[in-house]
């Protein structure tokens, strides 16, 4: 043949043929299996129509898809799905509750504000209560304090006059005399001789005539009369107070210590026929405040 006619050509054929024969046998044996018929999917139903069947007839076989699901099936889920309560019936749920819960705490701060009302109310009106009985229970004690200074100091005399130096003490001391015949006789508080300024402050001193003294407030809201004993030179000044002697109502130190000092401030004319040291008395009737 002419297209073989030379050692290379038919070596070439020889070749190309063995690869041809290769192809072939390997589409028989490694190729795509093919089923014929069709593998079918889905699930085949037997109705009796194949010869393996007891029935008649060739109707072919139904097969139906199991992606597809009949409507009866989807019932339930779709109840279920009912039944289940919206995410906005929970929300409206919780306000509710939460309504209720702020309804309750308002009305219990209202119920316990009402009651601190009340109690502050009562605390308020038992307060006054107390003071009102506090100041009719002092407006009494100052009265009698006043009716048993009244009748103690016996009033206020013109001590003035210069007939004082000369009483012989026959008025039962009413105008300073000691009512023992000595103008310069001491002087008892309580005895008749008691003087007065005026301005609570009291005094007894035989044949002296009316001082002059100081007032010294207290440092404490106390109420009470303190009767003080005093020594009086015959320059005037007093030289010795001696307070919370008989007669005193109130014997606190904060009403002592003022009045030590309102006596000791009392100063007398001088009289070189009194006594050394004349003995009287001074009385102080303090007040609330004063």
């Amino acid at each position: 043949m002419k297209y073989l006619d030379t050692k290379h050509k038919r070596n070439s054929a020889k070749i190309t043929t063995l690869i041809m024969l290769i192809l072939v046998l390997l589409l028989f044996v490694v190729g795509q299996n093919y089923m014929d018929p069709p593998e079918e999917f889905g699930v085949a139903i037997n109705f009796g129509g194949s010869s393996g069947g007891g029935g008649g007839g060739g109707a072919p076989a139904q097969v139906t898809e199991p992606s597809k699901t009949k409507p009866e099936d989807t019932k339930p889920q779709e109840q279920q799905e009912a039944s289940k309560p919206t995410s906005k019936d929970n929300v409206l749920t919780q306000e509710e509750e939460e309504a209720v819960l702020i309804k309750k705490q308002q009305e219990q701060a209202q119920k316990e504000k009402e009651a601190k009302e009340k109690a502050q109310a009562d605390k308020i009106a038992k307060e006054k209560a107390a003071k009102a009985a506090a100041e009719a229970a002092e407006k009494k004690r100052q009265e009698e304090i006043k009716k048993a200074n009244d009748a103690l100091i016996n009033g206020i005399n013109n001590s003035e006059n210069p007939s004082d130096s000369n009483n012989d003490g026959s008025n039962n001391g009413s105008n300073g005399g000691s009512g023992t015949g000595n103008t310069y006789g001491p002087s008892r508080f309580g005895d008749g001789s008691g003087q007065g300024n005026g301005d609570g402050v009291g005094y007894g001193l035989n044949g002296r005539g009316r001082p002059t003294n100081q007032i010294f407030k207290q440092d404490c809201n106390e109420a009470g009369l303190v009767v003080v004993r005093i020594e009086v030179d015959r320059s005037g000044r007093v030289v010795k107070a001696e307070p919370g002697v008989k007669g005193t109502k109130n014997t606190a130190p904060c009403l002592l210590s003022p009045a030590k000092k309102i006596a000791e401030s009392h100063k007398w004319k001088a009289d070189p026929n009194a006594p050394e040291r004349q003995i009287g008395f001074i009385s102080i009737n303090f007040k609330l405040g004063q």
